[in-house]
């Protein structure tokens, strides 16, 4: 018998095939796999937190046109599907509602640990390495500018300047993904979070060092 488990693993997969290489299942595994390691450390339900982890991009809003209630719907209906109980579904539809950064502004308070654990792996594989790659390869999927010295970074965008923001992918570090080791949410997360920020930091340096044929 499959575990509910292994037969999302097998509906994720099937559903992000062909998918943006920093939004496919690849990025789903390492997630849902960090998920595991911080969950580990944290007093938490980890079928919630797998099941979230793997269905939190099924259906990312900004490759549909902006619309936050298609992965809602779809991970509602593949639960269902499965048999999940109501409570569970409820918890799981939460955490991918609430887990985006640009949504930080609207999340209730006191979220729960589940929440908090999913959100940190998340944030974990947009730094680092992995962010660097990620980030630069969703920007040339959208034909961004790699980095413009006289276009500055927009910080503090509201939620609607954020989902239509075509700024340079340079900027976008400035933007989102420096602010993120210090919104990690466990302390896990935060450990896991400063070497990948470092590196970062490096990476830019070295960039500008090259840009400008210093």
């Amino acid at each position: 018998m499959e575990s509910t488990i292994d037969k999302t693993i097998e509906f994720v997969k099937e559903k992000l095939a062909g998918a943006e290489a920093g939004h496919d299942w690849y990025h789903i595994e390492r997630v849902w796999k960090l998920s595991q390691e911080i969950a580990q450390h944290e007093n938490s339900n980890k079928e919630v937190v797998e099941l979230a982890a793997l269905l939190h991009d099924i259906a990312d809003p900004k490759f549909h046109n902006g619309d936050e209630t298609i992965a809602l719907k779809v991970s509602r209906e593949f639960l269902e599907g499965q048999n999940v109980k109501e409570e569970t579904i409820e918890e799981v539809l939460f955490i991918i509602k609430n887990i985006s950064f640009k949504n930080r502004g609207e999340v209730p308070k006191d979220l729960p640990i589940e929440l908090k654990i999913v959100q940190d792996a998340d944030r974990l594989d947009a730094i680092g390495a992995i962010g660097v790659a990620r980030t630069f390869n969703f920007g040339g999927f959208k034909n961004n500018l790699m980095y413009h010295p006289d276009i500055e970074p927009k910080l503090n965008m509201s939620k609607e300047e954020y989902k239509k923001s075509n700024g340079t992918t340079i900027n976008h570090f400035y933007e989102k993904l420096l602010l993120l080791k210090d919104l990690m949410n466990t302390e896990t997360g935060k450990g896991l979070a400063q070497e990948r920020h470092d590196f970062m930091l490096k990476f830019l340096e070295q960039f500008y060092k090259e840009w400008n044929v210093e």
